[in-house]
């Protein structure tokens, strides 16, 4: 069955009772999300460490699959990394922050904003495809399940609307998460780029909430629940081409923003006990080398380094090995050292026992 695409808005209610009750309860979560945000002393740990953890379930979905070793590994260097998938997440995290930063301050989603996401994510300026023959297939048989706009004309004009549908709310006043799944379908079947659309599809979800205020960091892992509910997810969006299924999609997004909320909000938890755990124990066993710089510091990153603690403390190399020696020798274990190449890392067990704990089965 051909699908054609609608202009948004579109015609019809979306707000069901079944949709309403369900929305009270993650626009619940996620208020709590942004209550536990302001708990944590350094926003900069939200954003290096959880914006990878999105990056990393996001390109799952599309069997970019890379270990948190890797991961964190690319997070440092991306020289230190043979392993592709890792760069791969490594250019979405980066992608991610960039979005971010730019719709933090602007509160708006622009066409330049998907284009240079896109070239970050891809590492090319391809732009929106201008070449007919793109279709999506079923991984499995390589059916054709579904074949989207093929004129480059039609796709520049779809995402003009499809801009404007996210900029400007008097187009339509249904709640910011009814949009947001509106706005996921519509672009996932525009697909206006070559490659890359998955992610860059999931980059907005979270991107629409913070310019919509219902998020103040990009720690909302809406790609772990996709990946969870891989099938249904594929299902649900070729469903409303094929059977106009809005409610039961709006549905199972609005879920999946509850579901993942709560999990955010154990994990950055978490992380907050983890930092007060170190913080006791560093000031107990090390008063001379304690600061709350430095445990700032062994939570920015997963895997730090003399030089990082060297920058951040601005204190000589020395010293700061010294530091890092010395919180590595505690019988706790709070931090590992290892060599990677001619580099010696310090791991935060804490963290990386963290990100296990709430880490998906492939």
């Amino acid at each position: 069955m051909n699908y054609s695409i609608p202009k948004l808005p579109l015609t019809k209610d979306l707000e069901s009772k079944k949709v309403l009750k369900k929305l009270a309860f993650a626009r619940a979560a996620l208020a709590e999300l942004k209550g536990v945000h302001a708990t944590v002393p350094n926003v900069g740990i939200l954003l290096n460490t959880l914006a990878l953890q999105e990056a990393k379930d996001s390109s799952a979905i599309e069997n970019i699959i890379t270990t948190h070793d890797e991961l964190f590994r690319a997070g440092l260097n991306l020289n230190l990394v043979k392993n592709v998938a890792a760069k791969e997440v490594q250019h979405y995290s980066t992608a991610l922050k960039k979005g971010f930063s730019f719709v933090e301050e602007k509160r708006l989603i622009t066409n330049g904003l998907i284009l240079s996401i896109h070239q970050e994510l891809e590492q090319n300026d391809a732009g929106y495809r201008i070449v007919p023959g793109t279709d999506l297939k079923n991984d499995k048989t390589k059916e054709v399940v579904y074949t989207p706009p093929q004129n480059a004309h039609d796709i520049k004009s779809f995402m003009s609307n499809l801009i404007d549908y996210i900029n400007d709310d008097n187009m339509d006043n249904v709640d910011p998460l009814i949009k947001m799944a509106i706005i996921h379908h519509q672009f996932e079947s525009i697909h206006p780029f070559y490659d890359g659309n998955g992610r860059l599809g999931r980059i907005l979800n979270i991107l629409y909430l913070i310019a919509k205020e219902l998020l103040d960091y990009p720690t909302l892992y809406l790609s772990r629940y996709f990946i969870q509910n891989k099938a249904q997810y594929y299902a649900l969006l070729q469903s409303v081409r094929d059977e106009d299924t809005w409610e039961a999609w709006i549905l199972f997004v609005i879920e999946g923003v509850e579901s993942v909320a709560k999990q955010s909000i154990s994990l950055v938890k978490g992380i907050k006990q983890a930092m007060q755990n170190y913080k006791h124990t560093i000031r107990k066993d090390y008063a001379k080398i304690y600061s709350q710089d430095l445990i700032n510091n062994l939570f920015m990153h997963p895997y730090t380094k003399i030089d990082f603690l060297e920058k951040d403390l601005n204190v000589t190399r020395q010293t700061a090995a010294k530091y890092l020696d010395t919180v590595a020798s505690h019988a706790d274990k709070l931090l590992e050292k290892v060599k990677i190449g001619r580099d010696v890392y310090f791991i935060n067990t804490a963290l990386m026992a963290l990100f296990t704990q709430y880490d998906y089965k492939l």
